[in-house]
């Protein structure tokens, strides 16, 4: 997977916060570009519903998600990163987006260990953005749990693995995986928002965003 570095800048040489950004993680050259692209757009989706209140993201890797939502987001106090393991890259991106956002990046905290490391509350919101296959289950048990936002946008959907609510003869696995876990969710007295980032991005495109009724 390509990632963006310091030959790509071109490509950004516009005024906006998203130029800015892109210029500074091109100058750190370890993120994928497709990493970027997909981060920014589940980011400005999130806060178009759901603002203020801690982050949790969840296996997420760089974490970069939730460093958007805590650089465009005044309500947001904190952003955790929970990985299994947090890649060496994490720290390099850090580094360079701290040069220019030192405020915002001091608030950011990486954290290796399982998902349930750090206690989510009512005031949380979690974040799974392409939490592998039974991971993004895992995030909306610990978001139905704590009665919190929850925001995911699955992948890796096994037939053999996942719930599928027997609806695999009417559509397609994958789908009938995330409808079943609208469904879900809307059981356990959610308020359940669905959207999609562009397919250009990623083919696994379903965001799925919940809120505690």
């Amino acid at each position: 997977m390509s990632r963006l570095t310091p030959h790509d800048l071109g490509e950004f040489d516009g005024t906006t916060l998203f130029h800015s950004v892109a210029r500074e993680i091109c100058a750190a050259s370890c993120l994928p570009r497709k990493e970027w692209f997909e981060s920014w757009a589940v980011a400005r989706k999130l806060l178009r519903r759901h603002r203020g209140g801690p982050v949790l993201d969840l296996a997420g890797g760089h974490g970069l998600v939730a460093w958007l939502v805590l650089l465009q987001d005044r309500g947001t106090p904190e952003a955790v990163v929970v990985d299994r393991r947090i890649p060496k890259s994490a720290h390099r991106l850090r580094a360079a987006l701290a040069q220019r956002w030192p405020e915002v990046t001091a608030r950011l905290r990486l954290v290796e260990g399982e998902l349930d490391s750090v206690p989510a509350s009512a005031a949380h919101r979690l974040l799974g953005v392409h939490a592998c296959g039974g991971l993004t289950d895992r995030v909306l048990d610990l978001a139905i749990a704590a009665r919190c936002r929850v925001a995911v946008l699955p992948c890796c959907h096994s037939k053999a693995k996942l719930d599928s609510g027997g609806l695999g003869g009417w559509m397609p696995i994958d789908l009938a995986i995330d409808a079943t876990r609208v469904a879900r969710l809307r059981e356990a007295g959610f308020a359940v928002h669905t959207t999609t980032i562009s397919a250009e991005i990623t083919p696994k495109n379903r965001l799925l965003l919940g809120t505690p009724a």
